[in-house]
């Protein structure tokens, strides 16, 4: 009878993640924390400065209109994976609230299909995203398909209202892309300014 106590209390630590070996726990102080995940990939910094009207972006307040032209895989930045050359939110673009936002999209990678949609996450992208755009029709056909999407050498045009300021992203839903740093900052703000940070 003693013998099957014993055998039962083995099991039932074995089965509660208690079969470690006594001698490695002896090795270790109680008040060890426990070890920390790996660390993420560093997020390039917001960029600051002055806001610029570079060519790619034109503003009609008469209209309550910003037109944007982005291209995806406009330098061989990334592999390709980025827009009008900016990665890992190193542009932000700045429109009023209210404005209707005009995009055409471009994509210019010589092999790859993209897309592209404003989210209302700004970082930490996983492979995977789920194509629900902050705003209604604030997103190109086919987002995650890597047969369907914006093909190489092909355009669509996207229009929507940024109808509630805040701070948001744009990303290409291919899975992996955003993650990997193909995305900019999108902020749409509540005093009227307007323009591009951190565009060459």
């Amino acid at each position: 009878m003693k013998r099957f106590a014993t055998l039962s209390l083995v099991v039932a630590l074995a089965a509660c993640g208690g079969g470690e070996s006594s001698s490695n726990q002896a090795n270790q102080p109680a008040s060890q924390p426990a070890a920390e995940p790996a660390a993420q990939p560093t997020e390039a910094a917001a960029p600051s400065g002055p806001m610029t009207m570079p060519d790619w972006y034109q503003k009609d307040d008469a209209t309550k209109t910003v037109s944007l032209t982005i291209t995806a895989g406009a330098t061989d930045a990334n592999n390709h994976w980025n827009f009008n050359g900016g990665t890992h939110g190193s542009i932000a673009i700045t429109v009023p609230e209210g404005y209707t936002v005009k995009i055409h999209f471009q994509n210019d990678d010589p092999a790859m299909a993209h897309s592209m949609g404003i989210v209302a996450q700004t970082s930490d992208f996983g492979a995977s995203m789920d194509p629900t755009p902050a705003f209604p029709g604030a997103i190109t056909t086919n987002p995650t398909s890597m047969t369907d999407a914006t093909l190489p050498g092909k355009s669509e045009d996207v229009t929507f209202t940024a109808d509630k300021a805040g701070n948001y992203a744009m990303v290409c839903f291919i899975p992996g892309h955003a993650a990997t740093g193909m995305y900019l900052l999108f902020n749409v703000s509540s005093d009227g300014s307007a323009g591009v940070q951190g565009a060459a």
